[in-house]
C-alpha cells in the first residue's frame, strides 16, 4: 500500500512569539510548510503563563494565521514548553540477569529501562521525556537493545527531562480550550535539535543554544545521543530590559534600538559615534552613544552564554566537533557569531531546516525553529513506531497522563 503525505502542527507558546506551524510529511520523508501562524506574545513570562486570557488571544490569533496560510483546519498539535523548572538529567539503569539465564530478553531489557527511569525527583515535578541514550552488556556499548545476545549484566542509560507538574499542565489546559487536542508534550531544545542536527552532526558532537525572549534553552548531543539539555531564565527581553533601565527609553523603542542599531562583534569600529532612530517622517527621534549600547547588549550576552557554558558537563566543549548552532531572534543580531565563539571557542553556525520546501519564505527564520522542529519530531517520531522494538532508540515520549 503506498504511503500517504500526513499533516502534523507544532505550537510554541513564547515569551515574545506564539508561533503554529503547519507541515506535510510527504511520503518520500521531505516536509513541505503549508503555514505559518505568528503573532507577538502577551500573558507569558519566562517562558510560562501568568495571564491566562490574554495568552489565550495570542493563541487564538496564532491559530486563525495559521489556518488561512495552510488552508488546513487544525485539530491537534505538538507542543512546545519550556521553563527554568524544567531539568534533564542522564541516569543508568543496571539488571543482572537471574542465575540460568544468558540470554538477554525483552523483560530483561525493561528491567533495566525501569531502574533508569526511577530518578527522584521533587514532589511537585513530572516525567517528560525518558530518552534511551544507549545499552550496555557486560561494560560494553550497544548502539541498539541488546536482545538475543548473551551476557550477564545489562544496562539502560537513559536521559530523564522533568518539570513542574502545574506549569506544564496549564500550558495544556491553555490548548485545549481554543479547542485543539495535544498529541504530545515536548521539552523546546529537544524539539529544535530535530530542525537544527542531523545524524552526522549529532556523532561529531553539538550544541543546539535557543535565546529565546524570556528563556535561554540548551541541547548538547555527544556520539549520538543526547547528553545534556537545560533552560535558564535569561532571554533577549532581558537586553532590551538592560537597555531601557540605562536610556530611559521606552521598552518598544528599547526593543527597535537593539535590532537595528546594536553590534556585538567585539570590533571597536562599530562602536563609534551616535546610535540614531528615526520616527515616520525620518528625523532623529532617540540618539544613544553606540558604545554604550553595545556595551550593554554584550554583556548581557556575555551572561547568558556564560550561564550555559556552565551547565555544560566536565570536558564536553572539548567534544564537539560539529559546532554549536543558535536559534532565536537574538542570534540575528550584528556581530553575534564572534561574540559566541569568543565564549565557547567552537564553531559557530544558525541552521537551516533539511528537506523542507514551502511558499513560507520564513521557514528558515530562526524565529520559527523550534515549532518546525516539532514537525520533524513528529516525523521521527512515526518512523519509530513502525520500526521493530530492538531496533528503538526512541526520541523519548511523555509518559505523565496528559488526562485525556
Amino acid at each position: 500500500m503506498a504511503r500517504r503525505s500526513k499533516i502534523h502542527v507544532g505550537l510554541e507558546i513564547g515569551t515574545s512569539k506564539t508561533c503554529m506551524v503547519v507541515g506535510e510529511v510527504k511520503p518520500d520523508s521531505g516536509v513541505k510548510i503549508l503555514g505559518i501562524g505568528l503573532t507577538k506574545s502577551t500573558g507569558i513570562r519566562k517562558g510560562e503563563i501568568y495571564d491566562y486570557a490574554q495568552a489565550r488571544i495570542c493563541l487564538k490569533d496564532a491559530l486563525t494565521r495559521a489556518e488561512d496560510a495552510s488552508d488546513v483546519e487544525i485539530g491537534s498539535v505538538y507542543l512546545a514548553v519550556t521553563g527554568s523548572h524544567i531539568r534533564g538529567v542522564n541516569h543508568r539503569g543496571t539488571y543482572r540477569l537471574p542465575d540460568g539465564e544468558q540470554s538477554v530478553t525483552e523483560e530483561h531489557i525493561e528491567e533495566a529501562r525501569t531502574i533508569a527511569r526511577d530518578v527522584q525527583i521533587p514532589a511537585d515535578h513530572v516525567y517528560l521525556h525518558p530518552i534511551v541514550r544507549n545499552y550496555w552488556l557486560d561494560g560494553l556499548e550497544q548502539s541498539t537493545s541488546p536482545i538475543g545476545l548473551f551476557g550477564k549484566t545489562v544496562e539502560a542509560d537513559f536521559h530523564i527531562v522533568h518539570g513542574m507538574g502545574n506549569r506544564i499542565q496549564n500550558s495544556i489546559k491553555l490548548v485545549r480550550e481554543i479547542p485543539l487536542e495535544v498529541d504530545d508534550v515536548v521539552f523546546s531544545p529537544i524539539a529544535t535539535a530535530q530542525m537544527a542536527l542531523d545524524r552526522d552532526q549529532r556523532e561529531r558532537g553539538a550544541l543546539v543554544i535557543d535565546i529565546g525572549g524570556g528563556t535561554t534553552d540548551y541541547a548538547l548531543y555527544l556520539g549520538g545521543v543526547i547528553a545534556a539539555s537545560g533552560c535558564i531564565p535569561v532571554g533577549g527581553d532581558h537586553i532590551t530590559n538592560d537597555i531601557h533601565l540605562v536610556t530611559g527609553l521606552p521598552f518598544s523603542k528599547a526593543e527597535r534600538l537593539k535590532i537595528e542599531q546594536g553590534n556585538v562583534s567585539m570590533d571597536p569600529a562599530h562602536s563609534i559615534g551616535i546610535a540614531k532612530l528615526n520616527d515616520e517622517s525620518g528625523f532623529a527621534e532617540v540618539e544613544v552613544s553606540r558604545d554604550m549600547l553595545n556595551e550593554v547588549i554584550r554583556q548581557r550576552l556575555e551572561e547568558t552564554m556564560r550561564l550555559v557554558k556552565a551547565q555544560l558537563p566536565v570536558g564536553a566543549l572539548d567534544a564537539i566537533a560539529a559546532g554549536i548552532y543558535f536559534t532565536g531572534g537574538t542570534s540575528l543580531m550584528r556581530g553575534f557569531s564572534q561574540l559566541a565563539y569568543h565564549i565557547f571557542r567552537r564553531d559557530i553556525y544558525q541552521p537551516e531546516a533539511p528537506m523542507m520546501s514551502g511558499s513560507q519564505a520564513s521557514f528558515k527564520d530562526p524565529h520559527v525553529a523550534t515549532a518546525i522542529g516539532l514537525i520533524r519530531y513528529a516525523q521521527i517520531l512515526e518512523t519509530e513506531k513502525q520500526r521493530p522494538p530492538s531496533m528503538m532508540r526512541r526520541l523519548g515520549r511523555i509518559f505523565w497522563p496528559l488526562g485525556k
